[in-house]
């Protein structure tokens, strides 16, 4: 009888060693003369695991790992093909209690298909949004997605139905649809485990998106960073267009969308949607002045969506199930599941998918098992490096978008780093600085020249010089920052710096927080 085994094709397990342990196994099979298929699948999420190797039995897939070259006969002697012990048995993988404890839509096929198998895309509710929308009016799918409540998880949080609308009202020849997935904040990775595992997601969500308003063209925008990424976005949208799932004649519809991949050019800025638009019309990433809005002069001037991969990812089971089973998920006006991204000095890092309103503190103990080091978490920073940095006293806030914006702090990409007691916070809020000197596009005069200037006093608040006078210098820059910015890179800046201040005093010389007022 053949034996299936899934080891993962994500870029972090390979990192890790997955394909000298898929050439392992492999190898080793053959050699014994035991016939097994190999299927290189998304990754769970359960990165700390990674290499890990999944067999299929009649209980269901159970997991080994972190499995290392030299561990593979071994495997085999002990019998892992059925399911046998090991001393890297960990049981059904979806009886993990970091697995078992989350709340799976976006990710719902994620770790579990073969990411590029059009097949298995169809065999685990595949394109049945698609199927949903190609039957009612673009109205009536933009007004699901509004039900929903989803936002924007790229960072911004706007109401994704809002935005939307707009563009379906709008007059013109041509539409576009445009899937930011130029993933490049500090500790993200959903965008592109998504992309790697399940690219099929994000080609339907794009594909409803420009059923929806019209738009007969999409691009993805795709960091160049990612080519693990790119090969499987390729690999799928060519099987898409062979089946009739993109193109003219959807399905038999009549309706039309084409869809490419674009890779950027590795510029942080870029993130932000004007810049990213400068871009893919083979400028130079520079931010422009809104308005007006995308959504009214886009692309080429055209009316244009844009949306990041988790935004599109979560559209085809709004469309599936319908807007009101995705708004059942969450709180308050943060409806829905995001992916949850734990990242720096976490002993269980990965991708927890769960509705919005569990706090820090759950996450980092409950799903992150504390630091890696075993000592103290001092500070998490929230939303990418523009995020502020949380002390403890503020680990039991829930994640959700309006409280954390009542604690000056952002949910952003959902990603989270963590920091031990050894964290000097003065180095973090001048690497702040220097990432947005070093990233800013130069077009404000507050971002490029008050970066570098922040990095400066900054030095010698470290340094310990004249606090008394570089304290309300660095909080009069950051107001300027703060107010004065064309874009998000030099208007939140402010964010990680002033909370480094405000909360750890202590590491730029002040002896409490009143001092650091």
């Amino acid at each position: 009888m053949t034996v299936t085994v899934y080891i993962s094709c994500d870029s972090g397990a390979i990192a890790l060693g997955a394909e000298r342990i898929a050439q392992a196994v492999s190898r080793e099979a053959q050699q014994r003369g035991i016939d097994i298929r190999l299927i290189r699948n998304g990754s769970r999420g359960l990165f700390w695991l990674e290499p890990l190797v999944e067999v299929l039995t009649e209980q269901g897939r159970v997991a080994y790992g972190p499995v290392q070259v030299h561990d593979v006969s071994g495997l085999f002697d002990s019998g892992f093909l059925s399911g046998s012990p090991h001393p890297l048995f960990l049981g059904l993988t979806e009886e993990l209690p970091f697995f078992k404890k989350q709340q799976r839509l976006t990710f719902a096929r994620i770790g579990l298909t073969d990411p590029v198998s059009l097949d298995d895309y169809l065999a685990h509710d595949g394109y049945r949004g698609l199927n949903n929308a190609l039957t009612i009016s673009g109205a009536d799918i933009v007004r699901q997605v509004t039900d929903s409540g989803l936002r924007g998880r790229g960072g911004a949080a706007f109401p994704t139905g809002i935005k939307w609308n707009t563009v379906l009202n709008a007059e013109a020849d041509q539409k576009y649809i445009i899937c930011n997935a130029d993933e490049g904040d500090s500790g993200t990775f959903s965008d592109r485990m998504v992309m790697e595992g399940d690219p099929f997601v994000l080609i339907e969500g794009m594909t409803i998106a420009g059923i929806a308003v019209g738009a007969t063209q999409g691009y993805i925008y795709l960091r160049v960073e990612y080519p693990h990424a790119h090969k499987a976005l390729t690999t799928a949208i060519a099987k898409a267009y062979a089946a009739g799932y993109l193109g003219q004649n959807i399905q038999g519809s009549g309706k039309t969308f084409e869809l490419e991949v674009r890779l950027g050019a590795g510029a942080y800025v870029c993130g932000e949607e004007t810049s990213l638009m400068e871009s893919l019309e083979g400028k130079r990433g520079l931010v422009r002045f809104k308005p007006p809005l995308p959504a009214i002069s886009g692309l080429f001037g055209k009316p244009t969506i844009v949306n990041n991969v988790i935004s599109l990812a979560s559209v085809p089971i709004i469309l599936d199930k319908g807007g009101e089973f995705y708004r059942d998920f969450g709180m308050g006006r943060s409806r829905g599941t995001l992916p949850i991204q734990l990242a720096g000095n976490i002993k269980c890092p990965g991708l927890v998918e769960l509705a919005f309103g569990l706090t820090l503190r759950e996450l980092l103990y409950d799903f992150g098992g504390g630091s890696a080091s075993g000592r103290p978490i001092k500070a998490v920073q929230v939303g990418g490096p523009l995020g502020a940095y949380l002390p403890e006293s503020q680990f039991d806030t829930p994640l959700d978008y309006e409280a954390f914006a009542a604690i000056w702090a952002v949910v952003g990409h959902g990603g989270i780093v963590v920091f031990d007691d050894t964290v000097d916070m003065a180095e973090m809020a001048r690497y702040s600085m220097e990432f947005c000197a070093i990233e800013s596009c130069g077009k404000c005069t507050p971002c490029r020249i008050g970066s570098t200037r922040g990095m400066e006093v900054l030095d010698d608040i470290i340094n310990g010089r004249e606090l008394n006078k570089n304290i309300p210098l660095l909080r009069d820059l950051c107001d300027t920052l703060l107010n004065g910015s064309l874009c998000a890179l030099g208007g939140m800046t402010p964010y990680p710096v002033l909370s480094a201040l405000n909360h750890f005093p202590l590491d730029f010389g002040l002896t409490d927080q009143a001092e650091a007022a």
